[in-house]
């Protein structure tokens, strides 16, 4: 039998385009699904792109593996993945290499990692991000798992990886769970940008009354300056199109419920036990859902509110606010993702590069976008900035904002648009930026019902009022 270079088994849709993009690269795949039609179908109809290698079974599936074996498992998150592990790991030797190129949970893949490493077999968490078109035409690949593993299978996955100016879009992250935790982070980043973007869109459309169409060509305009991304792109496209059947814009018919399938909700719950403020993120998540909630918001619709946006009151001005609006809450959403990516790596002892990520960020993923070279340059530079925040760059950025910003979230809630990601990105830098915050009170509140003390501005130690007494301090 044709020995494989890798193998892919779980062919559906991202599965059968990571094996055709990998036969299209010059490597020989094994190919393998548990309903065998998909695999008949993938070399019918795709053999003539590559070098396949179809297998019905596990064992002839491994046995078309050349040694140390890659196996790329692409089923669905949770119970189907232990079950292909279960199904495949006795059937490897030490040094083979098992991936799991889905959006698995990253404890998931810890646990998953510690148990095969005692068997001698490598396992490799990789996120994977680019969609079907990303998976065929070249993804932004996160690996995680041993340095070892790396050395055999990186070049493969680089090789099949988008590239920009040359260098591939994929890196070995970390140990263990850190490409599936990178992975995490960056779909909360994603929710977090769409929610902008979608914000965006529904202030200029309410606002100005912009048509669809309209509003396409000024999503276009924006993506060709400092807002460039493969998001603002595909946004303009989704405006343009025309529903077949009603005439209507497709924007029109498409039902105002977002769904979601977890990673979002994952790396706020992960955020909260690390305690890194990733508000953005946050209310992308509970925009969703809100959105969602068709039984509370047809009980709320007749609630009281603003009579809505008087006319002539915007003019074209407010395209432009809005424009640096988007750009500076977008700047505050990666700015909280790299900080809790930071902080997982610090919590899990990774040394994941943020540098790194920012690189192979730019090309294949849903998120990639002009400023993360920004970004790059930021972690690169001789001063890494603690938060991105702070880096010269973007200091200018949001400075030039400041007033659209600012006038932009006073619109949406005099004239009841709603727009969290916006308002809450604007509070999270103002926060950031004060002097003092009000949590002083809550301290003092805190040691007032349960005793909680507080620490001093003026000495160090912990401190406690006698508050139910002669409210004398104690403590130090």
């Amino acid at each position: 039998m044709t020995q494989a270079q890798i193998g892919v088994t779980g062919l559906a849709v991202m599965g059968a385009n990571l094996a055709r993009n990998l036969a299209r690269h010059g490597h020989t795949v094994a190919v393998h699904n548990r309903s065998q039609s998909r695999t008949k179908t993938l070399v019918e109809e795709h053999g003539h792109e590559g070098s396949f290698v179809a297998c019905e079974t596990p064992e002839e599936f491994v046995a078309a593996l050349e040694r140390p074996r890659r196996v790329i498992v692409m089923v669905k998150a949770g119970a189907p993945t232990d079950a292909v592990i279960e199904e495949f790991a006795p059937l490897l030797e030490p040094g083979d290499m098992l991936v799991d190129g889905g959006n698995a949970h990253f404890l998931d893949t810890r646990r998953r990692e510690a148990a095969l490493r005692e068997r001698g077999i490598h396992f490799v968490g990789a996120g994977v991000s680019g969609g079907e078109e990303g998976a065929l035409l070249g993804p932004s690949i996160m690996p995680g798992g041993s340095k070892e593993s790396y050395e055999a299978l990186g070049p493969l996955l680089e090789d099949i990886a988008a590239k920009v100016d040359g260098v591939p879009c994929c890196t070995h992250i970390g140990p263990d769970g850190a490409g599936h935790f990178v992975k995490m982070v960056h779909n909360g980043i994603e929710y977090a940008d769409m929610q902008l973007i979608a914000e965006a869109y529904d202030l200029l459309r309410q606002g100005l009354g912009l048509s669809p169409s309209q509003l396409a060509d000024v999503f276009d305009e924006w993506n060709r300056g400092e807002l460039s991304s493969y998001l603002i792109e595909i946004t303009a496209e989704v405006l343009r199109q025309v529903d077949a059947s009603t005439g209507k814009p497709l924007v029109d018919v498409i039902a105002d419920r977002a769904e979601q399938k977890g990673t979002g909700r994952w790396t706020v719950q992960i955020a909260l036990d690390l305690g890194v403020p990733v508000s953005g993120i946050a209310e992308a998540v509970f925009a969703r859902s809100v959105s969602g909630h068709a039984d509370l918001r047809e009980a709320a619709r007749g609630l009281p509110g603003p009579s809505g946006v008087p006319a002539g009151v915007l003019d074209e001005s407010f395209v432009e606010d809005v424009r640096r609006a988007l750009y500076a809450s977008k700047i505050i959403a990666y700015a909280q993702g790299f900080d809790q990516i930071r902080a997982g790596s610090a919590e899990y002892g990774w040394e994941v590069d943020p540098g790194a990520l920012a690189t192979i960020w730019r090309g294949g993923c849903i998120i990639r976008a002009v400023f993360l070279d920004r970004i790059r340059e930021a972690y690169e530079s001789e001063t890494p900035p603690v938060t991105l925040l702070t880096a010269p760059l973007f200091v200018e950025a949001l400075g030039l904002a400041q007033d659209s910003w600012r006038r932009v979230v006073a619109r949406a809630a005099e004239f009841g648009i709603p727009a969290p990601g916006f308002s809450t990105a604007l509070a999270y830098y103002d926060s950031l930026r004060a002097e003092r915050l009000p949590a002083a009170l809550i301290q003092g509140q805190r040691d007032f019902f349960g005793a909680h003390t507080y620490q001093r501005t003026d000495r160090e130690g912990s401190f406690h009022t006698l508050w139910s007494g002669d409210r004398s301090e104690i403590g130090g």
